[in-house]
Parts: C-alpha cells; sequence; structure tokens
C-alpha cells in the first residue's frame, strides 16, 4: 500500500538529500585556505598560533626515546599536526609505566606532545597548516625542483655541446699544424731542429733547381729565335742569367759578376752560425772588458791614459807642455788609397754577398725568377697563338720564320712550359720563401717556430675546455642526481597531504567525496 499523503513530501525531501551526499565537493588547490576561511573552518589569523605550536614542537624533540620509528618521523624536513599524532600513539607504548589509576601520564613527555596535539585541534589549526604545507608545495617547492632538474638537463645538453665543439676546434687547430709543416717538409716533433735541418739541405735543393734548367735549352732557343725574327738584332742578351745557371750552374755572385772563379770563399758569419746556433746564458757577472788593475797608478795616482811631454815642435816651432797638438801638421802628405768594387782590390776573394750562390743571394734570385717568368709568359703566349685557327696572315707571317719556330707543335710546347712552371713553382713555394728568409735572418727561425707551436698551444688550451665541460657535465649529473630523490619524496608527501585533506574535510561533510582540483605534481 502506498505511504500516507503526509509522508509522501517527507520523503521525497530525504531522496534529495541522499543525492547531495553523493555529489563530490571540488575544491581549488589554490583558493583551499580561502574556503576553509569562508566556511568557519578556520580562523584568519591561524599563523599566530601555530608558531607557538612550532616553538612547543622544537622543545619537545629535544627530549625523546630511543625509538626507530621516532626517529624515522623526525628525519623529515617539516613535522605537522598526524606525526604528532603518531608519535603520542608510540609514547603510549614506551611511556605506559607512567599511566597513573586515573589514565593519564605523569611523563613529561606524553604531558608536552599531548598539549602540542590539543592546540592543533583547537580551531582546527593543523587543517589550515596542511592546507598551507600543501598549496606552497604544488605551488613553489615542486616547480622549483622541477625547474633545477631541467636546468641541470640544459647545462648538460649545452656542455655536450661545447665538447664537441672543443674536441673539433682542438682537431682542426692540430690539422692546421700539420698542414703547416707539411708545407715546410717537416714531421713536427721537433720544429725547430727539423727547419735546421732543412736549412742545411737548401744548397743541396738550389743546386737541383739549378740542374733542372738543364731542360730548357730548346725553350730558350725558341725564345731567341722568335725574338730575333720578330725584332731583328737585339742589343742586350735575353734571360743572361738564366743561362748562366743552365751552362755553369748555382755559381757564386763574384763569379756571375766578373766572370772569374773566386780563389776564395769567405761567407757571411751570420749564415756559418745558423746550424750551429746554441741559446746563450745569461753570465753572472758584467765584463766591462777592463783589467782590474787597469788604469791605476800604482804610485797612487790614476793613470787616465795621457802623457804629457816636455815641449813638443809643430812647423819647426816648439811649443810648451800646455799646447794641445791637434794632429793637423799641414806639411804631411796625405796619402788616400781608393779601391774600386768588383774584382779589383779584392784578390779573387768573394766577400759577403759576392760569396752567396745565385740563387741564395736575393738579387740575383729575384732576377732568375723573373727571366723564368718571362720565358712561361712567352711560351703561354705562343701556346694560345698555335691554337687559334690558322689564317693567311699568320701563314704568310712564319714563311720566312726559322726552321725552330716552324717546327714546333703545341704538345712540345706544353711540355716546355710545364718544365719553367715546375722550376717556378719549386723556387717560389711557402717551405722555400720561409728558408730564404730563415737563410737572410737566422732569428727567423725563432718566430717560425713559435708561429707553428702556438697553433699546438691553441690545441692544448682548447683541449683543456674540453676536459672542463666534462667535469661540468659531470658535476651537472650529480647535481640532478641528488635533486630527483628530493623531487620523488616531495611528490610522495604531497599526495599524502592532499588525502589527508581531503578525508579531513569528508567527515565535516558526512563522508561526501572531496576533489582537491589542480594538484599537479
Amino acid at each position: 500500500n502506498p505511504p500516507p499523503h503526509w509522508l509522501q513530501p517527507e520523503r521525497r525531501g530525504l531522496s534529495k538529500m541522499e543525492e547531495q551526499r553523493k555529489w563530490p565537493i571540488d575544491i581549488q588547490t589554490s583558493k583551499l585556505l580561502d574556503w576553509l576561511v569562508d566556511r568557519r573552518h578556520c580562523k584568519l589569523k591561524w599563523q599566530n598560533s601555530v608558531l607557538a605550536i612550532r616553538e612547543k614542537i622544537n622543545r619537545a624533540i629535544q627530549d625523546m626515546p630511543e625509538n626507530e620509528e621516532i626517529k624515522l618521523l623526525l628525519s623529515g624536513s617539516y613535522i605537522h599536526y598526524f606525526h604528532c599524532l603518531r608519535i603520542v600513539e608510540i609514547l603510549r607504548r614506551t611511556e605506559v609505566s607512567t599511566k597513573n589509576i586515573f589514565g593519564g601520564y605523569s611523563s613529561q613527555r606524553m604531558k608536552d606532545w599531548q598539549e602540542i596535539v590539543s592546540l592543533y585541534e583547537k580551531d582546527n589549526i593543523y587543517l589550515a597548516e596542511l592546507s598551507s604545507f600543501l598549496v606552497r608545495n604544488v605551488n613553489y617547492e615542486v616547480p622549483s625542483l622541477k625547474k633545477q632538474i631541467s636546468k641541470c638537463q640544459q647545462l648538460q645538453q649545452e656542455y655536450s655541446r661545447k665538447e664537441l665543439d672543443y674536441i673539433n676546434n682542438a682537431a682542426a687547430l692540430r690539422e692546421k699544424f700539420f698542414t703547416s709543416c707539411k708545407q715546410f717538409g717537416i714531421t713536427g716533433n721537433d720544429v725547430q731542429q727539423e727547419l735546421l735541418s732543412l736549412c742545411n739541405d737548401l744548397p743541396s735543393g738550389l743546386d737541383g733547381i739549378a740542374e733542372g734548367t738543364g731542360h730548357l735549352t730548346e725553350a730558350l732557343e725558341l725564345y731567341g729565335a722568335c725574338v730575333e725574327f720578330v725584332c731583328g738584332s737585339v742589343s742586350e742578351p735575353i734571360t743572361p742569367l738564366l743561362k748562366h745557371v743552365q751552362i755553369k750552374g748555382n755559381t757564386t755572385v763574384y763569379e756571375w759578376r766578373t766572370g772569374q772563379t773566386p780563389l776564395n770563399i769567405e761567407r757571411p758569419v751570420g749564415l756559418k752560425n745558423v746550424l750551429t746556433q746554441q741559446p746563450t746564458e745569461p753570465a753572472d757577472t758584467i765584463d766591462w772588458g777592463d783589467d782590474a788593475t787597469a788604469g791605476i797608478d800604482q804610485s797612487g795616482g790614476i793613470d787616465w791614459g795621457i802623457t804629457v811631454e816636455e815641449s813638443t815642435e809643430v812647423n819647426g816651432e816648439k811649443q810648451g807642455a800646455d799646447v794641445i797638438d791637434w794632429g793637423d801638421n799641414t806639411s804631411a802628405a796625405v796619402e788616400i788609397n781608393v779601391l774600386e768594387s768588383g774584382a779589383q782590390g779584392d784578390d779573387g776573394v768573394a766577400k759577403e754577398n759576392d760569396a752567396l750562390t745565385i740563387l741564395e743571394n736575393t738579387e740575383t734570385r729575384n732576377q732568375f725568377v723573373n727571366e723564368l717568368m718571362e720565358l712561361q709568359d712567352f711560351l703561354s703566349q705562343r701556346l694560345t697563338e698555335m691554337k687559334e685557327e690558322a689564317d693567311i696572315l699568320s701563314i704568310n707571317q712564319f714563311q720566312t720564320a726559322p726552321a725552330i719556330v716552324q717546327s714546333q707543335d703545341v704538345a712540345k710546347v706544353v711540355t716546355m712550359m710545364s718544365v719553367v712552371r715546375d722550376l717556378v713553382q719549386r723556387l717560389t713555394n711557402v717551405k722555400m720563401r720561409h728558408l730564404f728568409m730563415i737563410h737572410a735572418s737566422p732569428r727567423y727561425i725563432d718566430r717560425v717556430t713559435e708561429l707553428l707551436q702556438q697553433k699546438l698551444k691553441q690545441a692544448e688550451a682548447v683541449g683543456e675546455k674540453k676536459h672542463l665541460m666534462v667535469k661540468k657535465q659531470q658535476q651537472s649529473l650529480d647535481e640532478q642526481a641528488a635533486l630527483e630523490p628530493k623531487l620523488d619524496l616531495l611528490i610522495q608527501r604531497t599526495k599524502e597531504l592532499r588525502k589527508l585533506i581531503e578525508a579531513d574535510i569528508s567527515k565535516r561533510y558526512q563522508n561526501r567525496r572531496v576533489n582537491l582540483m589542480g594538484v599537479i605534481v
């Protein structure tokens, strides 16, 4: 039978309340404290009471029994209300001997912690404190640790990239060093000594270049024939130095200038010491070049090296001791012998620059290279003319040319030009230029050695930076490894706080489900 009509509205009200109990309570975590204060669960100035409770906790933990669980609870970064409840439960077991007949405890430890729990429960201060912990962890602590870990990961990537860059830069610098050494023709193990050895081999290398001019006979004859055919008789000789080297080899400048073989060769002293130069050590004392007793008169006076005669006679007149003889005797005949430069007055001895070979001397070497370039340009122009299509004018022009001009073909001229170009390259490459600089100035070898070793020093410096990046990368890894357990522990405690707060609020609202929104950890 249906219930009486006066009970039906009441049943509808009960069913509506039951439905409301099933509705969850959603609270935004960032507004949790405001929600608790607005619903009068906590007071607005709850922080002042928390400060007093924290002071009592700090005093209470100074006197605690030996218990592993209590040590584990106190090892946390911050003790809250539920930790205090657990400590009281443990003290009920450890302080059971102090319990009196009225159910109370005479132990001061138990009294202190029971007082702390009661202060927490007054005005629900513990709920406000737990909510503040949760908000701080969600908004600040967890994001801060995540940001630090992310920064460590970024630093690791940056250090790894820099390490790779430093490795590549060091390899590039070493490659430049070995490339430069290869240009010099050395291995780079002992730069200075190897350069000195190259200077020792320089004369034989120059002699080899001079011998190579023996293959230019046909090219020189072709050049001379073309010049005579086009210009007629020529007053000045064509490539005289090149022909001299071709016939007589790399002779001294003296022989090239005078046409005579020197009887004796006195090379400059600086060139003799290039291969035997040794670092000089500073002397402990300064040698002034005078003897210890020089200039001291044994009779007690100082000998200034000046003698005064009784009398002097100048131009037939006697002078006193106080007259200075200026040495301008006009009666004395002055004879001046002037030696002409060249072969006269040197007795067949080649000295200074004349003692150098043609390819060692800068001036004659430049002339030699110029004549080679002149011959190369002629052959290049002649090759261009021969490759062009023959016309009637060119055929008629070379009908009366010498046989050597008419008998040449493109292949022969190309061969001649390759020989000339090879000689120019051998004499003007980087290695020879530096060797000539060292030959001209022995100190230049120190500069070259320093320039080459500087690249190695730069490579070593970059290598040290690479090791520094590896060290910093490891430090960042260690820092990340130390932060990750802290983050995991903080996330775990934050989840525990969330469950505790949701359970406590749910009890206040007839066990309705409570959801704290925005707790992203």
